[in-house]
């Protein structure tokens, strides 16, 4: 990439929509304003109204699913979310086909940072912290004339403080030292940047990024309650799950299990029938247990080969689709009796015969059907960021880890007994009690962006051996140790080049 990252973290465009859904949206090139009329405005025209000012925000959750650099991998949350799992040891790539998120299963993008999937997630972090900042700044002096506008400024400036605490706590988690609790944690975080501005600036250190992820999900909640027009923004619900998650990622196990609970209060378990169906077009609105996501509402919204569906369903006629299928790990599924109703997304011999999928589709053992798109043609597939189920896991996890074990099991039995009727209860204790919910997490989370994450938290090494993993695929990569400096992404080049204040992490 040419431009540097820095260049192409300031710029904003709005994009006029026919049902006018969402109406901006951010760029990523090197201009900081179009002027093309028909598709961007000035900044004074998007702050001039409560309307355009959450124009914005729905551009910000536009871009959680839309290609960014026109590039075909790279198509948002849902593309970051696959590079997640890629680097773990639960999600197998059964062939190299289409080449899609290949480099990252290698463990080559971590270590080389002129990739365009090293590069891709600080962009595209950054890029939204920018709008974030902008909606921030800009927002308190938006006109205001009724009690509706106010409570759209409210909101809107509410949803920019929640987007730059997710940026932060993912961009944290990729580029910087894992988070270790009851320490200083003084290691090289990432730049805040909390103004719009072109300042070089110096990597501010871990402690101090959580620092401020933690004060933006107090500013976010303090704007947000439970209303919200469509499940893919954020309310308070989800504040509080973000909370929870970066609470356990800090050791702070209290307020885990309390913001979790809290988080989960709305969003019950749903049904082994529900369950079995997977997750496709439609759940995010009609299921109870999903919390936040994204739905892509009509195909003129849609790029089809680049949609998480194009790589993670298992229906979708797409090279990635059809000539390597995404498959569970072997050793993972038979942890799971067939009585848990989990095991019924994996099909361990990879036939999927009521899929009756066509004779061009090769067939692979442990492939999955959680995620299943509209039809071979259309890819889309609702995108799940959060869902009651993550809350109970956090909230038994973090119980557990707070030396309460019986508070533990009474929260994580419920959620076991729902996911597998046959299941009598917990009767591990200790360590031993802490792996059986961290695997059940495995299972349950698995495709939708947690692993490498969890690893990294948990101060864990990657091991596939003894699994299914093609290892032509993953070039050999079987092991990782959890002390490799590779756990810590570099930054990518451009903008070091960009930045002469940015120190580069270690090879």
């Amino acid at each position: 990439m040419k431009n540097s990252i820095k260049k192409r973290y300031k710029k904003i465009v709005v994009l006029f929509s026919a049902l006018l859904i969402f109406t901006l949206s951010l760029s990523c090139s090197s201009d900081y304003l179009e002027t093309d009329p028909t598709t961007a405005v000035s900044e004074e025209t998007a702050f001039s109204t409560a309307s355009n000012l959450m124009a914005i925000i729905n551009g910000m959750h536009r871009d959680l699913y839309t290609r960014q650099n026109t590039r075909q991998g790279e198509g948002g949350q849902g593309a970051i979310m696959i590079m997640m799992d890629a680097l773990g040891e639960d999600l197998v790539f059964t062939s190299a086909a289409g080449g899609w998120f290949t480099t990252t299963a290698k463990w080559q993008d971590p270590v080389n940072d002129g990739a365009n999937y090293n590069i891709f997630p600080f962009q595209f972090y950054y890029a939204l912290i920018r709008n974030a900042n902008m909606v921030i700044a800009n927002g308190p002096n938006v006109p205001s004339s009724n009690a509706t506008d106010t409570e759209t400024i409210k909101k809107a400036i509410g949803e920019a403080y929640a987007f730059r605490a997710f940026c932060y706590y993912m961009l944290v988690q990729i580029y910087a030292k894992r988070y270790v609790p009851n320490t200083t944690n003084s290691q090289l975080g990432v730049p805040l940047r909390l103004v719009d501005d072109e300042i070089p600036l110096a990597r501010n250190t871990v402690e101090e990024v959580y620092t401020q992820i933690n004060s933006d999900l107090n500013e976010a909640l303090t704007r947000l309650n439970s209303s919200r027009t469509t499940k893919s923004h954020f309310n308070d619900k989800v504040i509080l799950g973000l909370r929870a998650r970066v609470a356990l990622t800090q050791g702070n196990y209290a307020l885990a299990a309390s913001s979790a609970k809290l988080a989960r209060a709305d969003f019950p378990l749903m049904s082994d029938t529900t369950y079995s169906l997977g997750f496709n077009y439609g759940s995010l609105a009609s299921n109870g247990e999903w919390m936040w996501g994204t739905t892509i509402a009509t195909v003129d919204q849609s790029d089809n080969p680049a949609n998480f569906g194009a790589y993670m369903s298992r229906n979708y006629n797409s090279v990635g689709v059809r000539g390597g299928p995404k498959a569970i790990s072997k050793k993972l599924y038979a942890m799971f009796p067939s009585t848990d109703v989990r095991t019924k997304l994996f099909d361990p011999t990879g036939a999927h015969t009521a899929l009756a999928l066509p004779s061009t589709y090769s067939k692979f053992p442990y492939t999955n059907q959680k995620f299943l798109a509209v039809s071979t043609s259309d890819s889309r597939v609702d995108i799940p960021y959060m869902r009651g189920a993550e809350m109970y896991l956090i909230e038994a996890e973090a119980l557990a880890r707070s030396n309460n074990e019986v508070g533990s099991k009474l929260v994580f039995n419920e959620f076991a007994k729902k996911r597998n009727p046959s299941y009598t209860g917990a009767t591990t204790t200790g360590a031993a009690y802490i792996t059986e919910i961290l695997n059940s997490r495995r299972l349950e989370l698995w495709g939708e962006g947690f692993r490498f994450l969890d690893l990294k938290r948990l101060d864990q090494g990657l091991d596939r051996t003894g699994s299914n993993h093609n290892a032509n695929v993953i070039n050999n990569v079987f092991t990782v140790s959890n002390t490799d400096n590779k756990w810590q992404w570099l930054i990518p080049r451009d903008e070091i080049i960009a930045n002469p204040l940015i120190e580069q992490n270690p090879l």
